[in-house]
C-alpha cells in the first residue's frame, strides 16, 4: 500500500472505533442501532482494505442483525405511535372475558384481596368505598390491583345495584397488551387518572376535615 492509502485505511478504523465508542454515550436505543450499523460499515471496509479477515467476518455478521432490531424497533415505535392516537377497542379482550352478575349490595371485592382479575361494566353501577366514587357501564374497575407489584385490592367496591360484568383474568392480560398496545396506553392512562383522581378527592377531604377542626 502506498503512504495515501494506509492513511486512509487508517483512518476509516479509527472511525469505526469512534462509533463503537458513540454507542456507548447513545440514550436511545435506535440511535445505538443506527451508531452501531456505521460501525459495521466502516469494520467492514477497514477489514477488506487492511485483510483484516477476523474483524471483517464479525461485522459482517453484526451488520445485518443491527439492521434487522433497528427496523423492528422503528416499526414497533411507529405501532406505539398509532395505538395512543387510536380510538380504544375491547374487541380483542371479548374471547378472554366471562360474564358475572352480582347482586345490589353485594360487595364485588374487599380492600387487601388478591387481584385475580379485572372487570368491564357491562349494566348497573358500582361505589368504590374508600373515596366515594360511584363507576357506571363502559368504566373499567380492579386494573390497579391487578397490575400492582402486591396484586391486591387497593378498595371496596360494592355494588350500588344490579350489576352484569366481564372480568378477564390477570393471566390473559400480558398476551393481550402485547398484541394490542392500545390496549396498554389506555389502561396506563386509565390507572394514572384514575389515582390523581382519587388523590384530589382525598385531598378536598382532608382540607374540609382542617376547616372543620379550625372552626370548632
Amino acid at each position: 500500500m502506498s503512504g495515501l492509502a494506509v492513511e486512509w485505511v487508517d483512518a476509516v478504523g479509527y472511525l469505526a472505533s469512534a462509533l463503537v465508542f458513540a454507542t456507548f454515550c447513545m440514550r436511545t436505543m435506535i440511535a445505538l442501532r443506527i451508531a452501531a450499523i456505521g460501525s459495521n460499515i466502516c469494520f467492514v471496509v477497514f477489514g477488506v482494505a487492511a485483510h483484516v479477515y477476523p474483524v471483517l467476518l464479525l461485522h459482517l455478521v453484526l451488520l445485518p442483525l443491527n439492521a434487522v432490531r433497528t427496523f423492528e424497533m422503528m416499526r414497533l415505535t411507529r405501532r406505539i405511535a398509532t395505538a395512543t392516537k387510536a380510538d380504544l377497542s375491547f374487541e380483542p379482550l371479548r374471547p378472554f372475558m366471562t360474564l358475572e352478575r352480582y347482586s345490589s349490595g353485594q360487595v364485588l371485592f374487599h380492600k387487601g384481596d388478591s387481584a385475580d382479575r379485572m372487570f368491564l361494566i357491562s349494566a348497573g353501577n358500582l361505589l368504590v368505598e374508600e373515596v366515594d366514587v360511584s363507576l357506571g357501564p363502559g368504566d373499567v374497575v380492579g386494573e390497579i390491583g391487578v397490575f400492582s407489584v402486591q396484586q391486591l385490592r387497593v378498595a371496596t367496591v360494592r355494588c350500588l345495584s344490579d350489576v352484569e360484568l366481564m372480568s378477564i383474568a390477570k393471566q390473559h392480560m400480558a398476551e393481550i397488551c402485547f398484541q394490542n398496545p392500545g390496549i396498554s396506553f389506555y389502561l396506563l392512562s386509565l390507572i394514572t387518572n384514575r389515582l390523581l383522581a382519587d388523590l384530589s378527592i382525598l385531598d378536598q377531604r382532608r382540607i374540609a376535615a382542617d376547616l372543620l377542626r379550625r372552626r370548632a
